[in-house]
Order: structure tokens, then sequence, then C-alpha cells
């Protein structure tokens, strides 16, 4: 046994299915999953039913997660085409801005220029903004990041092309920054053929040349490792239409720690992708007296039975990892300890993000 203490993780994209989606994950059980990962910090993000994108049903969710969290909890809003007048109103109440420039259900993909616009013309500068964007949508992007000289995050890149047209506009100076997912680092094409609905999400899985690619750019390119956490039930993922999307927060860590441990990047690395740099770049606020304890010698087998995640299973069931959680300590209190969540509901802050210093 050899134990490691990290600070609190950081992950600034979650799907916590609040409200219209509480039967595959709630604040509760999603922010019990996330402490069992190392993770005392989660963003939400607002493609719920409905979305995040009126005042009322965004502090009716935020208000459900100061009740129910065990970990601190913050929310994005949402780009709504047809309800951009509300951004000014929830800028206070939001973490950042998300825009959705690709695939998603319901009412927040973003398909025209002047929608784009408003969203970059009202959204107050001083708030970051998102993008689920793929392939040529960066381009997009990236072009209305130097349009309008304000910083924009890119979500789950997953592909050669979006990392390498990042890292050029990098190179270029703009306001640009992404973050890649384990499931992104791990699994390819072929792990999407074996597992079947197991392995749809969005993105889709890349070639293992795109795999290549983002790890060859993890230590330069990339910013942050953000789970998508997206969890649906079994049932769900085997009907005849089954949505896309899997469970991240229990793995990513331990995915990491076994990266590390295989020497595929370092632990300051992994601590400056899933800690320092996410707080900088959404500003979000220090944990005092929180941290990690991993034993990062100790291996095994993971199993959908052992998952905190309300949806109770994981396309890493079966994996032998190196690297887990033995306890978590949220502001001197101790919230796992031996792999059990020992927190209490509600003892999770509500995130109040200030302005991003310019």
């Amino acid at each position: 046994m050899k134990i490691v203490r990290l600070p609190g993780l950081i992950d600034v994209h979650t799907h916590l299915r609040v409200p219209g989606g509480e039967h595959k994950e709630d604040f509760a059980s999603g922010s019990a999953a996330a402490l069992a990962g190392g993770i005392t910090m989660i963003l939400g993000m607002p493609n719920t039913s409905p979305p995040l994108c009126t005042p009322e049903v965004l502090l009716a969710a935020r208000q459900r997660a100061a009740q129910d969290s065990y970990c601190d909890v913050g929310l994005f809003a949402g780009a709504c085409p047809a309800l951009i007048e509300h951004l000014p109103d929830l800028a206070p109440h939001a973490a950042a801005l998300k825009i959705y420039l690709n695939d998603t259900f319901g009412q927040l993909r973003v398909e025209d220029v002047p929608t784009l616009r408003a969203c970059f013309q009202t959204w107050p500068h001083h708030k970051l903004i998102a993008m689920h964007a793929e392939k040529q949508s960066v381009a997009v992007g990236i072009g209305f990041a130097a349009a309008y000289n304000r910083p924009v995050h890119f979500c789950h890149i997953s592909r050669r092309e979006e990392i390498e047209l990042i890292a050029d506009a990098k190179a270029q100076g703009l306001p640009v920054t992404c973050e890649v997912t384990p499931h992104h680092l791990f699994l390819t094409t072929a792990d999407a053929q074996r597992l079947g609905p197991l392995g749809d999400m969005r993105p889709l899985l890349g070639t293992p040349d795109d795999v290549a690619a983002l790890w060859d750019h993890l230590s330069s390119t990339v910013d942050c490792i953000a789970t998508d956490h997206a969890p649906h039930t079994l049932a769900e993922k085997y009907s005849a239409t089954p949505p896309p999307g899997v469970a991240g927060l229990e793995t990513s860590l331990p995915l990491m720690l076994t990266a590390v441990q295989q020497g595929r990047l370092t632990l300051e690395r992994l601590i400056e992708l899933m800690h320092t740099t996410p707080r900088r770049l959404f500003n979000l606020p220090e944990q005092p007296d929180t941290w990690v304890d991993v034993d990062v010698e100790s291996t095994y087998l993971v199993k959908n039975e052992t998952m905190v995640s309300k949806c109770g299973w994981t396309p890493f069931a079966g994996w032998e990892l190196t690297g887990k959680v033995e306890k978590v300590v949220l502001r001197g209190r101790v919230v796992v300890e031996n792999g059990l969540i020992v927190g209490e509901r509600g003892g999770g802050r509500l995130l109040t993000v200030p302005p991003l210093v310019d």
C-alpha cells in the first residue's frame, strides 16, 4: 500500500439529470458517485427536461442541488434559441453558458449564426462559454472566440482533426481551451462494436489514431480531464432507441491513476488536468481542508455491482485498474472512508461563481 494525497478533484462536465431524469441519476446519487471517485466539486449540464434555460427552472434545480448534494455543485445555463432573452438573468446563477452546436436532445441545439451572435453579445463577458462542438463546428467556435475576443471552452474533444485545430488556435494566441474524457482516451471504435449500446456516446468513440492524438496532446493542448458523466438505465440502453451516454464519475480518477502507473503521464500533470486548471478556467472557489487519499498501488477489478451511480453500470466493467480512493475529506469532514460514503446528504455546497478575472 502506498497512500498519496491529492487535492479534491473537479469535474466540469456532468449530467445529473435534474429535472426530468431522476430515475437514472439525481443530485444525491450523482454527487455521491463523484465523492466515491475522489471528485469533490462538479458542474452539471443544462440539457435536462425542461432544460436549464429560464431563471425559474435553473433556480429550482439549484434549490434541489443545495438540499441533496454530498459534494459541491454548480450548474450551467443552456443556450436555447427560443429563449435567448433570458441569458442575462441566468448568468448570476450559472457557472458558465453551454452552447450545443452538435447532437443533443431537446431544445438546446443552436444551428444558426444569429443565435450564436446573440449568445456571444448577450452572455456577460466575465462568464465562460463552453461548447459541444465536433469536427468543423470546432472551427466555428474558434472563429467566434476570435471575433468576440472572449474565452471559449470546448467540451469532450475526441478527434485528431479537432485537437490539432485547437492546438493551432492556441499557437496563434486565441482564447480557447478544451477538455477530453477518459472514455475517449481509453476506448476506441473497436470497443464501441464490442460494447454495443453500452459503448454509444456523443461524441462517438474515435479510431486508434484519434486516441493516439489525444494522448499526444495531453501534456500540452488539453486543459482538463472531464467525465461527461451521462448515466442511463440498462433498460434504456437495451431499448429499441438507446440514448447515448455512459457513467464516468467513479472510474475517471482510477483510469488516470492507472495511466500514471503505466508512465503515460505524471501525477503532477494529473493534478493540473483534474484540479488546478479546471478551477482556474471556471474561476471556481477554493475548498479549504479538502483532500483525497488514494492507494496508488492497489489493483482491483471494476464491477457494475459496486457502482454508486444510480444507473448501476460502467463500460469499464471487468477492467483491472491500479489506484483506489481510500478516503475523501471535504472541508475537514470525512465523507468517504474505505470506499463507503459517510458524508451527509446536503453536506455539499451550492456554488456561487464569481466573475472571471479578465
